[in-house]
């Protein structure tokens, strides 16, 4: 491992999500005060959209944590599900015992007793949903049902949707017009910028456990940003390899020419299988009948209706020629019965 080598206490480029290691970038400072001021404000929708490796379960996490005091919160990740499975896995993890055979209804009334209960107890309750692109629109509109339950002066629960932009297409379907309805608050997370990049390395570098200057020059750095194209878990991988690499080759200053190394080792189209020619034993059969067909009517049209002699000849046709031509073309076509079907 490099950690004595460079003088680090723990990974600093690791991939688990620790608020420790948490960079504010702007848009991330901004996205995090937006989501504390929704709950705080109860306004009971929310939604956190960005591109994969942004940092938005890290988010999360430092969202959740500011909450641990004065909030019953709960967060669900797994969202490959139907609706029955998405609502067991929140009442597990609320604590509560859910059997196997229990319906939909009866899980509703047992989460609604949970909000009453926090309610009453003058907690809020905030429920975070990660991978939500993954939801099925019919668990969505579960979620959705989830922000009913309510008293005449609040919510009895704040939702936070997060995921990557295909949740943003799956709220802009007509079919779930309610619940975009009911998101009061979007944020998102952008790539990081050039200047933004070393401060995220620093700061992960200084968490980690290192004393000194960043090992890496600023010309490895900006390769960096470029390699990554700004995005958290990008740089997270380049820099833990460059490490990697800084160690094995005794260097302890990390230049452009390990980075170029790193990117080297990152290409995947050497490794990508050959593309082989295409033969017709790896076509399907609407494929090998349409190509079949297309060889008859190119036979048909050879034989009945003879190409132009200006077009044998490379001339270009007259207007007028070509229009016959076209609509002579267009008539056998569909006389042929795989293009009339």
């Amino acid at each position: 491992m490099f950690l004595d080598f460079y003088g680090l206490r723990e990974q600093p480029f690791g991939v688990t999500p620790d608020p420790r290691f948490l960079y504010l970038s702007p848009t991330h400072r901004e996205a995090l005060a937006s989501l504390f001021y929704g709950i705080d404000a109860q306004r009971g929708f929310m939604a956190l959209i960005a591109k994969p490796g942004m940092g938005k379960t890290n988010l999360l996490f430092q969202l959740l944590q500011q909450f641990r005091t004065k909030a019953r919160t709960a967060f669900v990740f797994q969202t490959q599900c139907t609706s029955r499975e998405f609502m067991r896995f929140l009442l597990l993890e609320l604590g509560c015992e859910v059997s196997t055979d229990q319906d939909l209804v009866t899980m509703h009334e047992l989460f609604h007793r949970c909000l009453l209960q926090e309610a009453h107890a003058g907690r809020r309750f905030v429920v975070v949903v990660d991978e939500a692109q993954n939801l099925d629109p019919t668990v969505l509109e579960t979620i959705r049902l989830l922000s009913d339950f309510e008293t005449p002066q609040a919510k009895l629960v704040q939702i936070v949707l997060s995921g990557q932009p295909e949740l943003a297409d799956k709220l802009s379907r007509p079919s779930l017009r309610q619940l975009r309805q009911r998101v009061s608050l979007l944020s998102t997370l952008a790539p990081l910028p050039p200047e933004e990049v070393a401060r995220y390395m620093n700061h992960r570098l200084r968490a980690a456990g290192r004393q000194e200057g960043s090992p890496f020059t600023a010309d490895a750095v900006n390769m960096i940003s470029e390699l990554s194209e700004g995005i958290p878990r990008n740089i997270n991988n380049i820099g833990f390899s460059a490490l990697s690499m800084g160690c094995a080759m005794r260097q302890k200053t990390v230049d452009v020419s390990v980075i170029q190394q790193v990117a080297a080792d990152f290409d995947l189209s050497s490794m990508r299988s050959e593309p082989g020619a295409t033969s017709a034993g790896n076509l399907d059969a609407e494929t090998l009948s349409l190509a079949s067909a297309m060889s008859g009517a190119h036979s048909l049209l050879t034989k009945t209706n003879p190409t132009p002699a200006r077009m044998q000849r490379g001339e270009p046709l007259k207007p007028e020629e070509a229009l016959t031509y076209i609509q002579e073309v267009v008539r056998r076509l569909k006389k042929d019965q795989f293009f009339a079907n």
